[in-house]
């Protein structure tokens, strides 16, 4: 197990388990082992130095498990962090609507020159929001949502319904974008995704519309990402990038309707002991012989 921070939040473990500090840069210290955690950043180049191992499960501490399958050794159980990052995702996703809606990058820009500059902005109350990804961190970001008297408008790979009612299917998002005032994207980077947004997705928002990101960098097509944000046709508030990191003096840093945050979704405090808890609970499920949860990959 890599880093300090994350044993230490792991505490106390069942007797007979050993816990093991590696920074995955070598050979593994033991085999047979039954539970990897590769270090949060990072976790694709570190699962090389799986190779040969007899290991029962890899359990990553992020979301996104893009570059894994190319990764991960042959006859190896990977696990993602679903239940980890939602939360503190979704936090970071009403922030950066908030902020871009009602004006508060022009307050401290203003601030910063010392100038009092009262204004009228967009409200979030009444707004339309479509949420494009209708996963873990799409269901949290709803809940958040709707207490603000918005039109939630949920977007999943394939159109199904639920109580709230119906969620629709990549295939409607051409009926779907003009009528929004928000768009979020929080889907996996597959090759589906990649580029899902592109010129002709941005050219679908009406004028004026906020454009979200907090996926992966490579969902959005960044030359039109650029185009309509140069041209002020839409707003954007990037929590990923692509590049990433974004360049020093890259052109959307300059634009005032462009809000970036550097890729920190689920960097909070609520990080590692959601970590240290999805570990004790894989560790509990092994004892009892039961299937870990979040498997998303098997090689």
């Amino acid at each position: 197990m890599p880093g300090r921070a994350i044993r230490d939040a792991l505490g106390d473990v069942p007797s007979g388990i050993d816990v093991l500090e590696w920074e995955m840069t070598g050979p593994p210290p033991t085999d047979p082992i039954d539970i990897v955690v590769p270090p949060y950043m990072g976790t694709v180049n570190a699962l090389t130095h799986l190779e040969g191992a007899h290991v029962r499960l890899v359990q990553g501490l992020s979301n996104g498990y893009d570059g894994v399958k190319e990764a991960l050794p042959p006859n190896m159980v990977f696990a993602n962090a679903a239940s980890v990052h939602e939360t503190s995702t979704s936090e970071l996703v009403m922030a950066l609507i908030l902020a871009s809606q009602r004006g508060i990058p022009d307050f401290v820009r203003a601030a910063a020159k010392a100038r009092w500059a009262p204004g009228w902005y967009q409200s979030l109350a009444d707004r339309t929001v479509l949420i494009v990804g209708y996963g873990g961190i799409g269901k949290a970001l709803e809940r958040r949502l709707l207490p603000f008297e918005t039109n939630v408008v949920r977007v999943a790979r394939s159109e199904r319904a639920d109580e709230r009612g119906t969620i629709y299917g990549f295939a409607s998002l051409k009926e779907l974008l003009p009528s929004a005032d928000i768009v979020v994207v929080c889907v996996p980077l597959t090759s589906e995704t990649n580029h899902l947004v592109d010129n002709a997705f941005l050219s679908l928002m009406r004028e004026g519309a906020l454009f979200v990101n907090v996926s992966r960098g490579p969902v959005a097509d960044p030359a039109a990402l650029l185009t309509h944000a140069s041209s002020g046709r839409l707003r954007l508030a990037l929590d990923v990038t692509d590049p990433e990191p974004l360049p020093d003096g890259h052109p959307l840093f300059a634009l005032d309707n462009v809000l970036i945050s550097p890729h920190i979704g689920g960097a909070t405090s609520a990080a590692l002991p959601r970590m240290s808890r999805l570990i004790h609970v894989q560790i509990d499920r092994m004892l009892n012989g039961d299937e870990p949860l979040n498997v998303v990959l098997r090689t």
